[in-house]
């Protein structure tokens, strides 16, 4: 869940590459995880039955692909979210009603330590104290990996039960700063990072969701100005302690690229855009948020553009608009597609799967651009001006170069790169991933005309030459 938005402003931004920083976490995310996210087409609501059924559709269709994380989205822990009008937020917003005196009028699912529980009203497999260990084990059997959404913070329902910390002799009331709350959504107060106790809460976490079996953990309000540099810490310590690898993926975005160190240093992938939607104003925004962090990508830490808004998005008219099948045209989802795998995005999905078209589905399992995405090095931005952009990647096990070229303008146009630009001399046979065929070789300049807010990704390999 994400509730960010800000201003579009253009600027120019000088990128430093990362040299000498160690990645979290090991073996996690050495690729730029995919997998699937609940939140654009269920919002707050999802509840097992559905999860489950959208697990068995993406264990046939999209595991096999590499899309591996199962991901239940924000406010788990409420029975009922957004059951109450409230008409300052959108439609089913999942803020708590309080009283006078600041406190929850509706109850959230806490186990004695202060800690969220999946609500068994939604989820009635956790009865008994089991949590989400039996979902987590039913996503394991289909062959893929389950994750979760967390707010940062410990919630405002245990400070005002004043609830013991494990393993402790502190309190949520020693630890928590009423007055640091989220502004999207009310249910937390910020964690104090300098108080005893206070990293003893995040162990317990991460140890809980450890036990359960969780493997993502997508942490929200955590870049929302102000940038909250010490719960993230206290965040990946409390992981590298728990006994089991987890990708830690931090919302909202932007994120700031001032502590572009920072997060590499303790997130395995972190949004750099506010709330992605399907419209083109969005779209053409990624390719400045991509192309000014594209230096900061690599094995274990991944800059994120957000979740892929492709096929049935909100149900019911829940998050985010009306009820819906993505208002991309069929070349924007191109454009969005081709961008997000060059850029080695993650690739994390939030339609519906049940309810997609098969056309809107088409987008996300062309094999080759998925290709791009997880196996290629030195992605980047070669130019974006005169509404014509174009990307390069190499691949890692050939060194074929692969070339991405957008119209980003209202009419038709053709972009074109010079191939000396890259220090790509020779022959070269041409591959069209989209269209799946070859295309002539081409020498000095490979180039395309495409349609208003389309894209081609091209692949090239050295043809090979005979001697006279």
């Amino acid at each position: 869940m994400h509730r960010c938005s800000y201003p579009y402003v253009l600027f120019t931004i000088v990128v430093f590459p990362v040299l000498a920083i160690a990645d979290p976490a090991g073996p996690v995310a050495q690729r730029p995880p995919m997998g699937w996210n609940s939140f654009d087409s269920y919002d707050c609501r999802i509840n097992e039955h559905q999860f489950r059924g959208v697990v068995d559709w993406l264990a046939d269709r999209m595991a096999p692909l590499g899309y591996e994380y199962a991901v239940i989205d924000y406010i788990w822990f409420n029975p009922n979210p957004g059951a109450w009008d409230n008409p300052e937020r959108r439609l089913g917003h999942p803020n708590l009603r309080l009283d006078a005196q600041g406190r929850p009028v509706e109850r959230l699912t806490l186990d004695r330590w202060g800690r969220p529980l999946p609500s068994v009203e939604r989820f009635p497999s956790a009865e008994g104290g089991k949590g989400f260990g039996p979902i987590a084990d039913y996503v394991h059997g289909k062959g893929m990996k389950f994750g979760i959404h967390i707010m940062r913070g410990i919630p405002r329902q245990a400070y005002y039960d004043d609830l013991p910390i494990k393993g402790t002799d502190t309190t949520a009331r020693d630890i928590a700063e009423p007055f640091d709350t989220c502004e999207w959504c009310n249910n937390m107060y910020g964690v104090d990072p300098s108080k005893p106790g206070a990293q003893a809460y995040y162990d317990s976490l991460m140890e809980l969701y450890a036990s359960w079996g969780v493997d993502f953990i997508k942490a929200d309000d955590t870049m929302y100005p102000p940038y909250h540099a010490g719960e993230i810490e206290m965040m990946r310590k409390a992981i590298d302690k728990c006994g089991r690898p987890m990708v830690l993926s931090l919302s909202c975005g932007e994120a700031p690229l001032s502590r572009a160190r920072h997060l590499v240093q303790n997130a395995n992938m972190w949004r750099v855009s506010a709330d992605f939607w399907d419209n083109w104003q969005s779209l053409e925004h990624s390719f400045d948020l991509l192309g000014a962090w594209s230096g900061w990508a690599g094995p274990g830490h991944w800059p994120d553009a957000d979740m892929l808004p492709v096929g049935h998005i909100s149900l019911g008219g829940r998050p985010h608009g009306p009820d819906r099948q993505s208002q991309f045209t069929p070349d924007e989802h191109r454009t969005l597609m081709t961008l997000w795998c060059v850029a080695r995005s993650p690739l994390m999905w939030g339609g519906d799967p049940l309810t997609s078209s098969e056309e809107s589905i088409a987008y996300l399992t062309n094999a080759d651009l998925l290709h791009v995405n997880q196996h290629t090095t030195d992605n980047r931005e070669v130019f974006h001006e005169s509404q014509k952009a174009c990307w390069v990647a190499a691949d890692e096990a050939s060194g074929d170069r692969y070339v991405a070229l957008f119209n980003l303008g209202e009419t038709p146009a053709k972009v074109a790169l010079d191939l000396e630009r890259e220090s790509l001399r020779g022959t070269y046979r041409v591959r069209d991933l989209w269209e799946r065929r070859d295309l002539p070789n081409a020498s000095k300049r490979v180039s395309a005309t495409l349609p208003p807010h389309g894209a081609a990704m091209l692949r090239l390999s050295p043809a090979e030459t005979t001697d006279p």
